[in-house]
């Protein structure tokens, strides 16, 4: 079985990195393509330092920094790479990865992080947080995701079978392109933390300081509570703007290394998280550490949390993306906490290990390559 591996762009190692760094620890052999690849040398261990087919906006001026911006050239770029002489192709796709070109004999999987997020559903808000609400390059900019729309629908009668990272992706993936999604979780290390049992009083929050994060929200919620204490781990472009807010019972540790975030997660009383997120790693390694978590009831969360109507709860979910909702939340966790076991959330948490994806993921493409070798033998 010979499997190329489809990854959007390779310039940093996050969620979606993480999800590629153990399909190809399922597929060692595997030859792998991506529209740019800018890693430095030093960090390309978890694409086990293979040579990298790339696309030709690799060679394109700035793309180093400005990748982005090509966006528009992304679908004919994506479009380019030659998968042929593969039986089975797996696109792990949050962009244009899944557009690729594939035959009628082989196997294209794409799991998807997400649809085109700043080109469907949330469209508006990313116009909005980028400025391009009016004005001749808000026009330039809502027409070229018109295109890429488009683009996307069509594109994906060319995969044979969607995986979602979560039910809410699948739910997406339905209302974008009215196909159906089997739900694989993404791996999470949950070995690289330690249950402790004994907390200690103050709240937690950790994340790119990026508007979505809602990290400013958490601090003002905090900022009317001044007999509780909460600490931000976490830098970015709003961290300017989050300090402003802060208040003598809220401490910005800025970026911390590993051993200070997992140091940190381990005492604290209750991971707070207020993002709509697609899945959420954040939330589950907390969760790996024994703690419990005060998140917002919406997307991957709901997925990764249990709330109080489960017998064995690991957090609470607040219903809306505001100060009061948050304090509400923080006053019921505070009531029930007698009925949060850390040896319990932990054990909930081992549940999206590497271990399982890796085993939930090869069983899925075996299966899928099975599948079209009868249907072949048929015809």
């Amino acid at each position: 079985m010979r499997v190329a591996i489809v990854h959007d762009w390779l310039v940093t190692y996050a969620g979606a990195e993480k999800v590629l760094e153990e399909i190809l620890n399922i597929y060692p052999e595997a030859d792998l393509f991506s529209l740019v690849e800018f890693l430095d040398e030093n960090k390309k261990g978890f694409i086990k330092n293979k040579n990298v087919t790339t696309s030709f906006i690799q060679k394109m001026p700035f793309a180093k920094k400005k990748y982005r911006g090509y966006l528009p050239l992304m679908p004919l770029a994506i479009e380019q790479l030659d998968v042929s002489e593969f039986d089975v192709i797996i696109s792990s796709s949050h962009a244009v990865a899944k557009g690729i070109i594939t035959g009628p004999d082989q196997v294209h999987i794409s799991y998807v992080h997400s649809p085109i997020r700043y080109a469907w559903d949330l469209q508006h808000q990313y116009l909005k947080e980028s400025g391009l609400e009016k004005g001749i390059k808000a026009y330039l900019a809502r027409t070229i995701l018109h295109f890429i729309r488009n683009w996307d629908y069509r594109t994906a009668n060319n995969v044979d079978y969607f995986i979602a990272n979560s039910k809410f992706i699948g739910r997406r993936i339905w209302r974008v392109y009215r196909r159906e999604a089997s739900v694989v979780y993404p791996p999470v290390d949950v070995s690289s933390f330690v249950l402790k049992e004994e907390k200690e009083d103050f709240y937690l929050t950790a994340s790119r300081m990026v508007p979505y994060k809602k990290v400013d929200l958490i601090v003002r919620a905090f900022a009317k509570m001044p007999s509780k204490k909460l600490i931000v781990i976490g830098e970015g472009p709003d961290f300017e703007k989050v300090k402003k807010q802060a208040t003598s019972n809220v401490t910005l540790l800025g970026y911390q290394e590993f051993s200070v975030l997992k140091d940190h997660m381990q005492r604290a009383k209750a991971f707070v998280f207020a993002a709509e997120e697609d899945f959420g790693i954040t939330p589950v390694e907390a969760q790996a550490c024994g703690t419990p978590v005060i998140a917002f009831g919406k997307g991957g969360a709901l997925e990764t949390v249990k709330g109080l109507e489960h017998e064995q709860p690991t957090g609470v979910f607040f219903k809306e993306q505001t100060e009061d909702s948050i304090i509400k939340a923080i006053d019921t966790f505070e009531e029930v906490q007698h009925k949060y076991n850390p040896s319990d959330i932990r054990e909930h948490a081992v549940k999206f290990s590497p271990e399982r994806f890796r085993e939930e993921f090869e069983k899925f493409v075996v299966d899928a390559y099975s599948a079209k070798k009868k249907e072949m033998e048929l015809v």
